[in-house]
């Protein structure tokens, strides 16, 4: 699985966005391109996938900026990368799977689609808040580490 620099953005920043909006304040691009060392024209374009995404919501003006839309406890990593445009796939096979001729009798397939689900089911798990309390990151149940 790869996760491209636009995701990790996504995640870096949103964690970042947490940290600095206590109190449902408004954290501007530029505070939060400083923070991160991340280009303020690149997350305005991950902002507004994440504010499409019901993630954040924005204000216009002086004392604008971006804040959560939803708790942190509600908001999840599969959620930030889904919305950042992260495939989930583990092969560029799976992208493809309906026009693969080897469908029917590719087993290893199943391996990575298994392998998929599982990483996915544990990012669905895994919320901001869980992950600034730097609780313990365990599997969900049923996935031995």
């Amino acid at each position: 699985m790869r996760i491209t620099t636009k995701g990790r953005y996504a995640l870096r920043a949103t964690l970042a966005l947490a940290q600095m909006g206590k109190d449902d304040e408004n954290i501007s691009i530029n505070e939060l391109s400083e923070a991160e060392d991340i280009s303020s024209m690149f997350l305005e374009q991950i902002f507004f996938k994440l504010r499409k995404a019901g993630i954040v919501q924005s204000v216009r003006g002086p004392g604008g900026g971006f804040s959560f839309a939803r708790p942190i406890d509600s908001i999840t990593v599969r959620e930030i990368f889904d919305a950042a445009g992260e495939e989930m796939t583990v092969l560029p096979c799976d992208r493809s799977i309906n026009e693969c001729e080897r469908q029917s009798e590719c087993i290893s397939h199943q391996v990575f689609d298994s392998v998929a689900g599982m990483v996915s089911t544990y990012l669905e798990s895994l919320t901001l808040k869980t992950v600034l309390e730097n609780e313990e990151f365990n599997p969900p149940a049923g996935i031995n580490a």
